[in-house]
């Protein structure tokens, strides 16, 4: 288990409660995740999902996120998911939205109330999130696996997301990098997708510009302008249809700031800036759905 100073965080300082669970079986895997729970009454709660081009990385990449987010009083998920070749889209995304329905049917065990759960993630972490907050019951993400009832009969809508440089066009991103000759990315995009069909099924860009989607939950993306994985203009573009689509969506762009910045420099000025961005926007959020709580039962 990484300690909070090995992700750079100074030592002495009061650390998160953290507890393992199993969320799914699938293909013979007990899938687990990492709970990091504040010492106080969390004041939301979040599904983490790593990136590492569908094909690479676990549920520590996003240490240090994950970490900030808790000490600020944010509950986190921290998934673990299978990868691919040996999963393949839309096999990931259905444990993702299989953890998404843990986290909520457990939420009272973390002092939760399930609408305030959201989720953040980053590159390739940030399209599956994504996918499952534009179509949290389509069939194919809602493939079952779950660890007891009440996980099943959970809802997988989340109250809002952030998508840190996530590639939220597939199928863009796969011709930009077969024109680039970017071998790793290419060979990564054969080894998720079957084909370039699946690329523009599993495409949010897609689905939110032909309007195939069930929900537009308020959006926060992150992006470093001097970006060559995920160009910051496939981001810019989300955005926009995002917004015209009717969506509440926020854009931070970080000058001169590239692809996975904030977990390559954890104490750079743009990282602890976007850190401080993305929980001001969970706490908004959370407010919100508890005042909306509120107004419903009075």
């Amino acid at each position: 288990m990484v300690s909070s100073s090995e992700i750079g965080f100074p030592v002495g300082k009061p650390s998160v409660l953290k507890r393992d669970v199993v969320y799914r079986h699938a293909d013979g895997l007990a899938l687990e995740a990492t709970i990091y729970q504040p010492h106080d009454t969390p004041v939301a709660g979040v599904v983490s999902i790593h990136g590492g081009r569908w094909s690479a990385e676990n549920r520590w990449t996003n240490a240090r996120i994950d970490q900030a987010l808790a000490d600020a009083g944010i509950a986190v998920m921290a998934v673990d998911f299978r990868l691919a070749p040996s999963a393949r889209y839309p096999a990931p995304v259905a444990d993702i939205n299989a953890a998404i329905r843990w986290f909520k049917a457990h939420a009272g065990d973390f002092a939760l109330a399930p609408d305030v759960i959201g989720g953040v993630g980053t590159s390739s972490g940030g399209h599956q999130l994504l996918l499952n907050a534009l179509c949290p019951e389509r069939t194919e993400f809602a493939a079952g696996g779950y660890e007891d009832e009440a996980c099943r009969d959970a809802s997988a809508s989340l109250a809002y997301a952030v998508a840190c440089w996530g590639v939220v066009d597939p199928l863009t991103r796969y011709r930009y990098a077969v024109e680039r000759n970017m071998t790793l990315h290419v060979d990564c995009h054969h080894a998720y997708f079957a084909d370039e069909l699946a690329m523009a099924a599993g495409n949010p860009q897609r689905i939110v510009q032909d309007g195939s989607w069930t929900h537009l939950p308020p959006l926060l993306l992150i992006q470093g302008e001097d970006d060559t994985t995920v160009l910051p203009e496939m981001t810019e573009l989300f955005a926009k249809t995002y917004a015209e689509a009717g969506g509440a969506v926020q854009m931070k762009a970080y000058a001169g700031e590239g692809h996975t910045f904030m977990t390559k420099r954890p104490d750079s000025k743009a990282t602890l800036d976007a850190l401080s961005t993305m929980i001001d926007f969970i706490r908004i959020q959370a407010s919100g759905q508890r005042q909306a709580l509120a107004d419903l039962n009075s």
